[in-house]
């Protein structure tokens, strides 16, 4: 935890800033212009502090900290003599200390503070008169706590002000509202807000005539499969609160302008909370799916608002959310997938009604464009069983109507869990978290079971009648490709070559060829023959080994060149290779050094307008190179290289690059701009939990 106040109002002077950390430690720091240096370690002895927070005593400019930590007391250190003292300890919590927070109201300090109890205490500071010795009066006083400031010669009363139970589980984070500047002076709204692990976040304020704090508004989250929330805040002038829940998800509500009373979520942002493993284009380019670690499958589209020209990316649904992690993912055509995770079997996964109606509302693309089939067969949406980890198809008649809540057919044990949580949704703008967590899945209409061990690459064929998947591998026997029929859903074949796992897998755009790289360092290159009864027959046709390799560690990626002459190889070794597809196994171009391990490669679609490919290398450090390349003459030469453009740090990952897909058409999705498009998207995740889209312009390449 960190907190810092500015100790003079010229802001660039003096900062002072406490900082809390696992080493049981909390350091003051002190900030002159650009320098800064720690100038007093605070120690806990065996103790953690959870928060800190930072302040002025009332009518001076002596700062106090407040620490709370694990041994449920909260800490006072007053700066005398330049030195902090510990001055008061306030008991009072029965559980470690989460979160402590200052306001200055007027001539009073307030401190809130929250705790694993549940419960958050309100605390008052205030200057406290030398007085006459008090006469004894029957009355009942809160037991004032009381310290002297010996620079200041002013002695100070503590007293608690109010406890505030509400909330049913840990409490994670209390703030204040931000005071706001009213007829020239700062004002200190009596507003609080608390986040909890019960699921909820609630505003707090005192009651205009008792004075007596109560729960004025509380949000949250209503079922769902998710734990609580970890942080809250309020935006500067009151009107919105925005909250972190424990998933990674953030959750934004506004209040309504003419009943204050009433709060409603709103759009936000929202992404991975994982390493992000394989992102996809849709193949009209129309939306992306990305997995990630965080066992989630997300489908991101641009949402086009009516009045507005900008459009923004959004997450319009979570198709797959599973109990292991997930690891790669292929497009079925238009509105299908196959994921991989941990597990040994492939899942298929087709789009219902309810996605298709939402997905033509947001993105502006009208429904008849978007069903060749009819609609009616498909179902509405899925649901998960209440102990099972596939998505079951809910048609029309399976949302059965309510009946009339009396109280017997209540307290059957059926009607308090339902065995359907999808709630059709009529959307027009991408749908908050906890729609996303249950009423956004896609029902799995296939499993593939073969494979030995967990799933690694997927891929699937240009006219997509083809799946190729292969799993971990530490043996020839498991590192086995195996194809299966999108038809049947029957195994093809087991196209049985490589000694460790096979780490990508890529079908020439002709579909006349099966690419395989692997983890032995080796890539093998597969001929389509002519198709028996049961499906296209692949036999092994170029490949390396040990005296012809050019890489000498791992193969992390491959990719096509549109015209399904060559293909580009990229390792750990820093080498990117380009070779040509049929007669040699010769690279056909220099050895190009990316400067770090290569771990995932792209070539678009589209050429430059002078006809050179262009190639787009992800590397470990998170950066991502272009390149253009084209063949000169018979014999490789390094002039066929040109490196167009490094992305700079502000836009690249800052871990390594997992995945590069570049979208199929020239244009920008959600912009109608195919016809003349100077633009290419390209479409990248990470391992620092991101997806991102750039617009490329190929003529600047």
């Amino acid at each position: 935890a960190v907190d810092a106040v500015y100790q003079s109002d010229e802001p660039d002077l003096n900062l002072l800033v406490a900082s809390a950390a696992s080493d049981s430690t909390v350091r003051i720091w002190s900030r002159h212009g650009s320098e800064a240096k720690c100038i007093e370690i605070l120690q806990f002895g065996n103790g953690f502090v959870m928060d800190v927070c930072l302040s002025f005593l009332p009518g001076s400019d002596v700062p106090i900290l407040a620490c709370g930590g694990d041994d449920c007391k909260i800490s006072l250190f007053i700066q005398q003599n330049g030195q902090f003292q510990k001055t008061l300890v306030l008991p009072g919590h029965e559980d470690w200390i989460r979160g402590v927070e200052w306001a200055v109201c007027g001539e009073d300090l307030f401190l809130a503070s929250c705790a694993q109890d549940c419960l958050i205490r309100i605390w008052k500071v205030c200057t406290k008169l030398k007085q006459l010795p008090e006469t004894e009066d029957d009355s009942i006083k809160l037991k004032e706590n009381i310290f002297t400031v010996k620079d200041a010669d002013t002695s100070y009363a503590v007293s608690l002000e109010s406890v505030l139970a509400g909330h049913e589980n840990w409490v994670y984070a209390v703030h204040w509202q931000p005071s706001l500047s009213k007829d020239g002076s700062m004002q200190q709204p009596m507003r609080i807000l608390s986040a909890s692990m019960d699921k909820t976040v609630i505003i707090w304020e005192p009651d205009k005539e008792s004075g007596v704090w109560l729960e004025q508004v509380r949000v949250g989250e209503v079922g769902g499969n998710t734990l609580g929330f970890f942080d809250c805040q309020f935006s500067p002038d009151g009107s919105m609160i925005i909250a972190h829940a424990f998933h990674g998800a953030l959750h934004l509500w506004k209040q309504a302008t003419v009943n204050k009373k009433e709060w409603t979520p709103e759009v936000v942002i929202s992404g991975h909370f994982n390493s992000v493993e394989d992102v996809k284009w849709d193949p009209e380019g129309e939306f992306i799916i990305s997995v990630g670690s965080d066992q989630t499958t997300r489908l991101f589209a641009p949402w086009k608002r009516k009045e507005e020209t900008e459009v923004t990316w959004h997450e319009i649904a979570r198709p797959q959310v599973h109990g292991y992690d997930l690891r790669c993912l292929a497009m079925i055509g238009r509105f299908e997938f196959v994921s991989g995770a941990d597990e040994k079997v492939l899942r298929v996964f087709r789009a219902p009604k309810n996605f298709i109606e939402n997905f033509s509302n947001i993105t502006g693309i009208p429904m008849e464009k978007l069903c060749s089939r009819q609609s009616s067969d498909l179902p509405e949406g899925a649901t998960v069983p209440a102990l099972g980890l596939s998505n079951k198809a809910v048609f029309e008649g399976d949302m059965a109507v309510q009946p009339d809540e009396d109280e017997e057919s209540f307290n059957a044990i059926s009607n308090q869990y339902p065995e359907i949580y999808f709630q059709p949704l009529i959307l027009t703008e991408p749908p908050p978290e906890d729609h996303l967590l249950q009423n956004t899945l896609w029902p799995e209409i296939q499993k593939l079971y073969g494979h030995g061990y967990e799933v690694f690459c997927v891929a699937c064929n240009n006219s997509n009648t083809v799946i190729a998947s292969a799993c971990k591998a530490s043996k020839k026997e498991h590192a086995a490709i195996i194809l299966w029929s999108t038809t049947s859903w029957k195994k093809l074949q087991s196209l049985s070559f490589h000694n460790l796992t096979v780490t990508q897998l890529a079908f020439s755009p002709d579909d006349s060829f099966l690419l395989a790289v692997s983890r032995d360092r080796n890539w093998s290159l597969w001929r389509k023959q002519d198709s028996s009864e049961s499906g296209p027959v692949f036999t092994c046709c170029a490949y390396t080994d040990k005296n012809t390799a050019v890489h000498s560690r791992i193969i992390w990626s491959c990719d096509w060149t549109p015209d399904s002459k060559y293909f580009i190889t990229g390792s750990r070794d820093k080498k990117v290779i380009n070779v040509k597809g049929l007669d040699s196994i010769k690279p056909c171009s220099t050895v190009l050094d990316a400067g770090d391990s290569v771990t995932a490669v792209g070539i678009s679609r589209v050429l430059t307008p002078d006809g050179r490919y262009i190639v787009a290398v992800g590397l470990e450090n998170g950066k991502i190179i272009f390149y253009t390349w084209k063949q000169s003459g018979k014999e490789p030469a390094l002039t066929d290289w040109t490196t167009s453009v490094e992305i700079d740090n502000s836009q690249s990952h800052a871990l390594a690059v997992k995945r590069l897909c570049w979208r199929h058409h020239a244009g920008r999705a959600g912009h109608n701009d195919e016809n003349s498009s100077k633009w290419l998207q390209l479409a990248s995740c990470g391992a620092d939990h991101s997806v991102k889209i750039f617009n490329v312009n190929r003529f600047a390449l």
